[in-house]
């Protein structure tokens, strides 16, 4: 017989009961993301990334006419960046997430949540909300932090590739924000990790160049971020540049209000700042971005 706690038999009256052969398959998921070894999270985030640009070339929802092979490399340097500045600073994360779990701290502590579904389940909204929509809002807000943001939304190419073009600057906010989300929620290892590796997947998945059938695209999007939901967040002008902050989740966008639409062949990609190639479309000047004085936006659309 499970036993549940208050909080879980919540979702037990609502039809949400966790049967023991769902709960082995939890369990090996947990395993495995709790001893995923190095190789796989690569293999993730560049398979993941071939497999988006793959599917591009099949299924392009616009033809962007552009070098593909030189923006390929300059997204990747960044993506680099991005993996270096995380596993340089993951020893923060781990104790991030032993200190939560031993202090009995953070929300899957405090309601004594056990069953590893839910657990999967409000882990990844905490996280998504804190460590990626949150973070995403402020560095909107904030202007030295949006210098550093400006790195990403100079794309003038938005594809899957796109999804990591992030400052070293920036990733340090997202990973500081990642180790906050992870003591508000008292995340165990495994599902630290099985949120960032779905984080990466649907990060080129929201960015890349695709063409989702608009039935599928709506039916996901009313929870999960999709390529039309997060394409206008990449127009050069106010105020789409300012919505559609989410990543895996589209329902903090329709909850706090910071949900726009817009029609994709409307869409202009890059910043009304940074429209220059000579300024977006070279690493040595998107590195110096951040320390150059601050540009108001130019237009509102």
């Amino acid at each position: 017989m499970i036993k549940y706690t208050l909080f879980e038999l919540h979702f037990v009256y609502f039809g949400f009961e966790i049967r023991p052969d769902r709960h082995r398959k939890m369990e090996s998921i947990a395993q495995y993301f709790d001893t995923i070894p190095s190789s796989h999270r690569s293999y993730i985030l560049f398979g993941g990334l071939a497999f988006f640009l793959f599917l591009e070339n099949v299924f392009p929802l616009v033809n962007l006419s552009y070098k593909k092979g030189n923006h390929l490399l300059k997204n990747i340097f960044f993506t680099l960046t991005t993996a270096l500045v995380n596993l340089g600073m993951a020893f923060i994360l781990l104790a991030s997430s032993h200190w939560a779990i031993q202090n009995h701290f953070g929300i899957l502590e405090w309601f004594s949540i056990d069953s590893l579904w839910l657990q999967a389940l409000i882990g990844l909204l905490v996280l998504d909300l804190i460590g990626a929509y949150f973070i995403h809002w402020i560095q909107h807000k904030v202007k030295w932090m949006w210098k550093f943001h400006i790195i990403h939304h100079s794309d003038q190419y938005v594809d899957a590739s796109t999804a990591n073009r992030h400052h070293p600057g920036e990733s340090v906010f997202r990973f500081v924000f990642t180790c906050l989300a992870v003591l508000v929620c008292g995340a165990p290892l495994w599902l630290i990790l099985m949120y960032q590796s779905l984080s990466a997947i649907f990060s080129q998945f929201n960015h890349a160049n695709l063409n989702v059938p608009k039935g599928l695209s709506k039916i996901l999007g009313w929870v999960f971020v999709t390529p039309e939901i997060h394409r206008s967040h990449h127009h050069y002008v106010l105020p789409y540049t300012n919505s559609n902050y989410g990543n895996l989740f589209s329902i903090w966008d329709r909850l706090f209000g910071t949900y726009i639409p817009m029609k994709s062949t409307d869409i202009v990609f890059g910043v009304d700042t940074h429209m220059d190639p000579k300024e977006n479309d070279r690493i040595g000047n998107l590195l110096k971005i951040p320390f150059e004085p601050y540009r108001p936006p130019s237009t509102k659309g």
